[in-house]
């Protein structure tokens, strides 16, 4: 059966224990959590689940939950993206191994890869299983120039009869419509899902949906947000955004600690961030506790699980 991705979709940061361990059954709690607020698929464990952090081991133990959890009441992603492609091959076939439905790829880590080297990567991963995969548009993270192009996206959809769709993160409208343009004409099905949450320009361009940070603190929100896109409801889908946009602002600084740090505000324990990455303070947490009431979320979504 074919896979319909939409809405603003759920990407779980990765709650740990005091003593920084994987913490199973809190990521068990959240992906319930997510399924039963509203989110439409479920993908793990992208940058913001501190992916680069986690062992290959923990990073298979949390695809397995996700997938048990889950159940099939939605779609569920693993994103494969390591600094080994042998471990992204190897994270990709335990996925289609556990019932997984679609992977997430992403361009070489730690180098500037050209456009085939970017293509052999992707290829060999999309091909190393029968899962459908999307791709990962992210050269804010991997360095100007290393991107998925409109003439790559044409070469991939090509070669890939699993290609299904893009998390774009480029921030660029113009090559944004140019991959819009070329993958809907070829494929019409192309899922283009928005990296961030500035989704209410891109909606009407193509894009099907968001992976979406709000959507941990604020679900209710972020449901009325693509309600308005659907009914082109314009200006309740710009209040919506406007305060989404608020939102990432507030998580962008200090990512992804601020967003742990309003999830335990909201009553969610997530724990501590894995070092390198800081753990917000408690000045910080302040800081949080303030910008989501001058907002009416601590006031108006759910608390705990």
């Amino acid at each position: 059966m074919p896979i319909n991705l939409h809405g603003v979709m759920q990407a779980p940061v990765t709650p740990l224990k005091d003593d920084f361990s994987f913490d199973g059954d809190g990521f068990a709690k959240m992906v319930d959590f997510h399924v039963r607020h509203g989110a439409p698929a479920i993908a793990w464990p992208h940058h913001k689940a501190e992916s680069l952090n986690l062992t290959i081991a923990e990073r298979k133990l949390g695809a397995e939950i996700a997938v048990k959890t889950v159940a099939g009441r939605v779609p569920v992603s693993i994103f494969t993206g390591t600094l080994c492609e042998e471990d992204s091959l190897d994270i990709a076939k335990h996925a289609q191994k556990i019932g997984a439905d679609l992977l997430l790829t992403i361009s070489p880590y730690c180098r500037r890869p050209t456009q085939e080297e970017i293509f052999d990567s992707i290829v060999r991963i999309a091909t190393h299983t029968d899962l459908p995969m999307l791709t990962y548009n992210s050269p804010w993270r991997n360095g100007e120039g290393v991107e998925f192009t409109g003439e790559l996206t044409q070469r991939l959809i090509e070669r890939l009869p699993n290609y299904i769709g893009m998390k774009d993160a480029s921030f660029h409208s113009e090559k944004f419509m140019e991959i819009s343009r070329i993958s809907l004409k070829m494929r019409p099905g192309f899922a283009i899902i928005m990296g961030v949450e500035h989704l209410l320009a891109s909606y009407p361009l193509g894009a099907c949906g968001s992976f979406s940070s709000s959507g941990a603190i604020a679900p209710n929100l972020c449901n009325k947000y693509f309600a308005a896109l659907v009914a082109n409801d314009w200006p309740l889908a710009r209040e919506c955004q406007y305060k989404i946009s608020r939102l990432w602002r507030v998580f962008k600084e200090q990512y992804p600690s601020s967003l742990k740090g309003a999830m335990i505000m909201m009553g969610r324990p997530v724990g501590p961030t894995r070092s390198p990455l800081p753990t917000a303070t408690k000045e910080r947490i302040a800081f949080l506790r303030q910008q989501l009431e001058e907002l009416n979320i601590l006031q108006t979504e759910p608390h705990g699980w």
